[in-house]
């Protein structure tokens, strides 16, 4: 899979990955892609496109941290200008965030008839001034009420932050929720003696190598304490998807090593193919 915004709205990626799609170094096909969250209405966020990279830096040691927010157009401008133009054989997840239960019950409402893979639950947006209001009973409430009313599959995106033990626990009782993934990390939480490059945005989250030992400790005890299957995050190198497969993931996600090496995943997979298909 490809992780919530690593290939932008539609798919297609980032217009500075345009050029290695139409050379074949970056094959959308070849993904289950997960859009970059919507809200209910449209959100500025951090990002602004006449300097999009004023808001990613990349960290000694393969890492990234990024404070882009949840800007987006809201899900009435997805609907209108961005879903009619994705190719039919694009496999695409729809990524949601609300901090109201009837707002992220209204949004499924929206995208029932589409033809999705499933949607995901974006409970763990570092970047946003609702993350630190996310406790428990609110995600579980959150999940709870996208149980009852959507019609896809659902992915339920946690943040190591989280009381995720107890919450995959809730989560047990949900049929529609059919995965769990995990986000970046809050510089804040994970650095809390150490200035942030994007000081000015809040600190911003990080993700890729910087964050393994935290996000892989999620999935092998995820994987144990769960009937629910487990997205494995932070893919850097090729090997890594092994390890992550052993530790119990049943899937990886590719996110952050598209902003430094957005050919690599493609790669990656295109070898995993070679090499595991009889």
């Amino acid at each position: 899979m490809t992780a919530s915004g690593a290939l932008a709205f539609d798919g297609r990626g980032w217009p500075w990955e345009w050029p290695l799609r139409w050379m074949g170094l970056l094959d959308p096909k070849l993904f289950t892609i997960v859009t970059k969250t919507l809200t209910r209405y449209p959100r500025k966020g951090h990002l602004r496109w006449t300097h999009p990279w004023s808001v990613v830096k990349t960290l000694n040691g393969d890492g990234i941290v990024n404070a882009i927010g949840l800007t987006n157009g809201g899900i009435e401008w997805w609907l209108q200008e961005i879903e009619p133009t994705i190719p039919l054989d694009y496999h695409i997840v729809v990524s949601l965030e609300a901090d109201q239960e009837k707002e992220l019950c209204e949004m499924l409402g929206m995208i029932q008839t589409l033809p999705l893979m499933g949607v995901e639950l974006n409970l763990s947006c570092p970047n946003t001034a609702s993350f630190d209001l996310q406790s428990t009973q609110k995600v579980v409430n959150l999940c709870r009420a996208a149980n009852t009313v959507s019609h896809f599959p659902l992915i339920a995106k946690l943040s190591w932050t989280h009381d995720y033990k107890t919450i995959a626990a809730e989560l047990e009782t949900m049929k529609k929720i059919q995965a769990i993934s995990i986000n970046s990390i809050p510089w804040k939480s994970l650095y809390p003696e150490k200035k942030s490059p994007l000081e000015k945005f809040e600190g911003g989250g990080v993700s890729g190598k910087h964050i393994q030992k935290f996000t892989w400790k999620m999935v092998e005890e995820l994987s144990k304490i769960s009937r629910i299957p487990v997205i494995g995050p932070s893919v850097w190198n090729y090997g890594d998807i092994q390890k992550i497969f052993d530790l119990g993931a049943k899937a990886v996600s590719f996110g952050s090593i598209f902003v430094k090496k957005p050919w690599r995943p493609t790669l990656f997979i295109k070898k995993w193919k070679r090499t595991h298909t009889s």
